[in-house]
């Protein structure tokens, strides 16, 4: 009996035997799991991947909210984007979270007390909800900017002087981002807290000897991690803001960045490097100068009234956009459009996307090709003039007017270093009744106010005059929002509103004895968020209209000649007849032969329009190349198709990033 048993036995028992086998190794690795889910180490790991996770999904929160920016983005490249933007994501969350790793490493048994780990953990959830915060707040700010946030915006805010009166605003207008940034945060948080350091986690056999040399090792392979992240690999430079150029246009490449990335990535960011593409002075000015030499003649002692409207774009004005709306469009500068058929008008660029940027490319010439606005910087410490400060030396009495509270954006000072004798702001103004709570004294009393001031000046004068009314929350006066028309975006009715104090100052200065012995530029400071596809490309983001209009004079017409901000002061120079030598970063318009273009930067990329065609430069080498007559949406790449266009652009563009690197590196942003 027992020997037929026997087998059978045996193979249940075998059975039994696998199966206890495989039941104590599944209770072996739940125990183990159990025992070292705790382990600092392991909650590091889990904890940094968690964060990291959510940056990239708030990557998909930022493309949502603004998807008709990005709406013309191949679907293939959406996903290479997305996978680039992971790189940018992992060095941010080292950057953000390396006071919380070294906490976390440092190979001492006190790591483990619950006070210690208190302030470590707190550290993590603070920085990381700052952070996400900073992604949520680029939703909202891009759409002005067209860019992610760099360091600039904290010196911005601190110039800006009206901070503390529009954050309110903007928390009323965007609320709903505020709280997608609080559920997101919550969530991270939720997710982020399931890992926690646990005892069990931290007993290492053989003592202290091993829990030492365990503990370093571990400190090494972590540090080793976070500097390859940060790094963003093994390459011969760290990634930067820039990078981010190398897998898309200059347009989409927000959408790879994060904020964070691009806020300590500019952090103290280095002073624009001396480049030495061209040996020889002599060599790169026979390709690219920007002193001017006037003609020996009769200077004309013509009055110039400069005004520059905020945020007027080129796309809200009906004249320029025939096309639109299968031709019904009707824009909102109706007095604009009359005053434009009686100018001669180029459709010109702005050479950036803020306001401080945009009043010295107006008034000296100068663009602000760093991270930082000209005016921020330590070179607007040095000599350099404005079209001010030259008329000034000619005689002229000189005067800035601009509603904004005084010491907004640092303008008051930036125009009395340039030569303009007076400013007037809020505080001359001495009425404030007529303050609109956010940003200045509204344009229709302001630009009444200017035209009584300005009739009192000592001809001849120049005066530039910079409107406020048509910036977020776009204010407009109760007695005309029934009146004035809405449009696709929120800004166009304030658009309508600014137009018309235009026009009432028109009519009010017509009559003063200065009017007709005045020449007129009237621009935009830079554009606004767009809405028709045209305006969100490369080279439609930066469009502006650009108008000299001299009362019942010869100069009229429509140029095709490319424009851009800073060709104001030459031009204007030119047109009065200046006879002295003087530097500027644009050219004279009104000279059909010479180069005619138009440079802006962004998010470390340099961008030209010239000869009709778009070109974009990292600052070592050219990304990209578009036709803008045949391609005027910018999808096509020539820049591997058309090698002696781009060959001839980029020495172009090399030759000016030289002269303006180097003259303002030295100090001779002055004709001596």
């Amino acid at each position: 009996m027992p020997k037929f048993q026997g087998p059978i036995m045996a193979r249940k028992s075998g059975k039994s035997v696998r199966s206890r086998s495989k039941g104590s190794s599944g209770k072996g690795f739940r125990k183990w799991f159990r025992s070292y889910k705790g382990n600092i180490h392991l909650v590091l790991f889990l904890r940094l991947l968690t964060v990291t996770v959510f940056l990239f999904l708030s990557r998909a929160v930022f493309y949502v909210f603004n998807i008709k920016y990005f709406a013309n983005v191949p679907s293939m490249e959406e996903t290479m984007i997305f996978y680039h933007g992971l790189r940018f994501d992992l060095a941010a969350i080292l950057m953000v979270n390396l006071p919380f790793i070294a906490m976390y490493l440092l190979p001492f048994r006190f790591r483990e007390k619950k006070g210690y780990l208190l302030i470590a953990d707190s550290y993590f959830y603070i920085a990381n909800i700052v952070a996400l915060l900073a992604n949520f707040i680029d939703i909202i700010y891009f759409r002005f900017t067209l860019k992610r946030m760099t360091a600039d915006i904290f010196t911005y805010l601190q110039v800006g002087g009206d901070f503390d009166k529009l954050l309110p605003q903007f928390i009323r207008d965007f609320w709903y981002v505020q709280i997608a940034w609080v559920v997101y945060a919550l969530l991270m948080v939720f997710v982020a807290s399931r890992f926690r350091v646990g005892s069990t986690g931290q007993k290492i056999k053989g003592g202290n000897f091993s829990y030492y040399l365990v503990n370093v090792f571990m400190m090494l392979v972590f540090s080793a991690f976070s500097v390859l992240g940060i790094r963003g690999g093994l390459q011969l430079r760290p990634i930067n803001v820039v990078t981010a150029a190398m897998y898309t246009t200059a347009r989409n490449v927000p959408l790879v960045l994060n904020t964070p990335f691009s806020l300590l990535r500019t952090w103290n960011n280095e002073k624009l490097k001396t480049v030495r593409w061209f040996r020889t002075e002599a060599d790169l000015e026979k390709i690219y100068t920007p002193i001017h030499y006037g003609k020996q003649g009769n200077f004309k002692k013509l009055n110039v009234m400069i005004i520059i409207m905020e945020s007027f774009s080129r796309e809200h004005i009906g004249l320029l956009n025939h096309d639109l709306d299968n031709g019904r469009y009707q824009g909102f500068t109706p007095f604009m459009d009359s005053l434009i058929q009686h100018s001669l008008y180029f459709d010109a660029y702005a050479n950036g996307k803020t306001s401080i940027q945009g009043i010295p490319a107006v008034l000296s010439s100068i663009p602000s090709l760093m991270y930082e606005s000209f005016i921020q910087t330590s070179y607007a410490s040095g000599k350099y003039t404005s079209i001010g400060g030259l008329l000034k030396a000619k005689g002229y009495s000189t005067a800035f007017f601009h509603g904004g509270s005084n010491g907004t954006m640092g303008f008051d000072s930036y125009t009395h270093l340039v030569g303009f004798d007076r400013y007037f702001g809020r505080s001359e103004y001495h009425n404030e009744a007529d303050y609109d709570g956010k940003w200045g004294i509204r344009d229709e009393q302001f630009f009444r106010y200017a035209a009584r001031e300005i009739n009192s000046m000592r001809q001849p004068f120049c005066a530039a005059f910079f409107s406020l009314s048509s910036h977020h929350p776009y204010y407009v006066p109760p007695k005309y929002v029934n009146i004035l028309r809405t449009g696709n975006l929120p800004i166009q009715q304030s658009i309508m509103y600014a137009d018309l104090s235009l026009a009432g100052f028109f009519h009010t200065i017509q009559h003063m004895p200065w009017y007709k012995n005045t020449l007129f530029v009237i621009t935009a400071d830079h554009t606004s968020e767009a809405y028709y596809p045209y305006y969100q490309t490369n080279a439609g983001q930066y469009a502006v209209p650009l108008l000299f209009y001299r009362p019942g004079n010869e100069l009229k017409g429509m140029s095709e000649i490319t424009a851009q901000q800073m060709d104001i002061m030459p031009t204007v120079l030119s047109y009065l007849g200046y006879e002295g030598k003087y530097l500027a970063f644009g050219t004279n318009l009104l000279d059909t032969a010479g180069p005619h273009y138009s440079v802006h930067y962004s998010s470390g990329v340099y961008g030209m329009m010239k000869d009709n065609y778009l070109i974009e430069f990292d600052g070592n080498k050219s990304t990209h190349l578009f036709d803008l007559e045949s391609d005027p949406m910018q999808k096509i790449n020539l820049l591997n198709s058309e090698k002696t266009e781009k060959d001839r652009l980029e020495r172009f563009m090399k030759a000016f990033i030289q002269q303006y690197n180097n003259r303002l590196i030295e100090n001779r942003l002055m004709a001596e």
